[in-house]
């Protein structure tokens, strides 16, 4: 028995040798799938060209046996015919018996924004990087999750279970229409899948057990319209919201950052309680004027009124030592004390968007493999992190019902949604080896169960 356990284990490693200098011949695959994604520019908002993207995904994972579904989100939030929010789930069935990893990657990128020294959406090649928006957030990661299940699958490796990829939308609003209503519909909960690994870019020696929590909610100030000449006979909102921003600054932050958690949240910085002013919208709808050649205005030009409304959207992220209930509560009595204390002041409220805090015990399964994965290829031990944001994690704990969830992929968080936005090509190819090392971990009945 102690001989047909040695053997099993060397054939294992052997294996695994194998399977990893597969992955490195196929470096400059994983770019070019890499720059194939990066070209299609799905913006969001409003949702640009999804259907193009997950069409590039599920033709290329069909030809290599996947059974692949497209799936429109129909009547989520921001699906419409000029922009349907399409997603695609494509699946691999080994042998009987055994269990399912996912690697799940959103589509959507974020608008390029200026202070680029490349073309945004050009996919370029240069010192070792692909430089685009969604090189790192998260087309890296997807095509690193694509190389690493197909190139089990061309090594003939044998496996119990399964293994499937989606590429879904809308992560970066809030992931409704993408994973969200997908996990509704029963595509990450047990039995059909049972671990699931989003390659977002944390770092290719970094596990993501988790995130903090997020309450996104519309404070609205009211007042009372009058002609802008007399402003007397009105009362302004703005004014008023200018009040309770002044409490926000000189109250409520100054508490925020004071309080840690005991989370390994990377950066350092968002080890506290935040809360930032998302948006503001007073009065009147925004006036778009300019001035003529000879210095007269023209377009649309503002009217005289004191504004009787005024909205601002407020981000707060929390941390596990906080609990929801405690975060609303806390805005709502800063905006009673100044309906008592300030003449005329009056406000409405309303919910957004809110997600507690999650994490994954790190003696999981899926965390377990992934370790031992990155000590394999990269010779160092894991670090463990969680995310300062929220990302689709949350969609398959809350709805999923399935806790089994890490983030893990190639890329540094901080070039997230910036300009010169990169991903570097030894990290794709190392993020690759260690996917597929973690899905043969995880798949039961696998001859290379273990990570040799």
């Amino acid at each position: 028995m102690l001989r047909q356990m040695a053997s099993s284990h060397k054939l294992a490693g052997m294996n695994n040798d194998s399977l990893l200098k597969r992955i490195e011949a196929k470096r400059d695959e994983v770019v070019a799938l890499t720059q194939d994604l990066v070209r299609i520019p799905t913006t969001n908002p409003p949702g640009d060209a999804y259907e193009a993207c997950a069409r590039l995904l599920g033709e290329r994972l069909q030809k290599r046996g996947f059974a692949v579904e497209y799936i429109r989100a129909e009547g989520a939030p921001g699906d419409r015919d000029s922009h349907p929010r399409i997603n695609v789930v494509a699946r691999y069935e080994g042998q009987p018996g055994g269990e399912c990893v996912h690697f799940n990657s959103h589509i959507d990128v974020v608008e390029p924004g200026s202070g680029w020294t490349t073309d945004p959406f050009g996919a370029e090649v240069r010192n070792g990087r692909v430089y685009g928006r969604g090189t790192c957030d998260m087309k890296g990661g997807l095509a690193s999750s694509v190389i690493a299940c197909e190139a089990i699958l061309e090594e003939g490796l044998p496996f119990a279970g399964a293994l499937e990829i989606s590429g879904t939308v809308d992560e970066e609003s809030g992931g409704f229409a993408g994973v969200g209503y997908l996990a509704e519909r029963g595509y990450f909960s047990r039995p059909r899948v049972h671990h699931v690994i989003i390659p977002e870019p944390l770092g290719v020696d970094r596990i993501c057990l988790g995130h903090r929590g997020v309450w996104w909610g519309e404070v609205e100030t009211l007042g009372r319209i009058a002609h802008g000449s007399m402003p007397f006979l009105g009362d302004s909102a703005i004014n008023h919201m200018s009040a309770f921003i002044h409490l926000l600054e000189t109250q409520l932050q100054p508490r925020l950052s004071q309080r840690h958690t005991t989370e390994p949240v990377e950066p350092p910085g968002a080890r506290v309680s935040t809360l930032n002013i998302n948006s503001l919208h007073g009065g009147q709808v925004e006036q778009l004027f300019s001035l003529d050649a000879l210095n007269r205005p023209t377009g649309d030009l503002p009217s005289p009124v004191v504004a009787h409304s005024c909205r601002a959207v407020l981000d707060r992220r929390f941390i596990a030592e906080e609990n929801l209930e405690d975060v609303k509560a806390e805005i709502v009595a800063m905006l009673e004390e100044l309906k008592r204390s300030r003449p005329g002041f009056d406000y409405g409220i309303r919910d957004i968007m809110s997600f507690v805090p999650t994490a994954t015990p790190q003696d999981a399964p899926v965390v377990l493999a992934t370790a031992r994965a990155i000590a394999r290829v990269l010779g160092r031990e894991a670090s463990y992190i969680s995310s300062p944001g929220t990302y689709d994690q949350k969609h398959i704990v809350r709805t999923g019902k399935l806790d089994a969830c890490i983030a893990y992929g190639p890329g540094i968080l901080d070039l997230a949604h910036q300009p010169d936005e990169y991903v570097g090509i030894q990290e794709l190819v190392d993020s690759a080896k260690i996917m597929a090392l973690a899905a043969l971990s995880l798949t039961s009945g696998s001859q290379v169960a273990r990570v040799g």
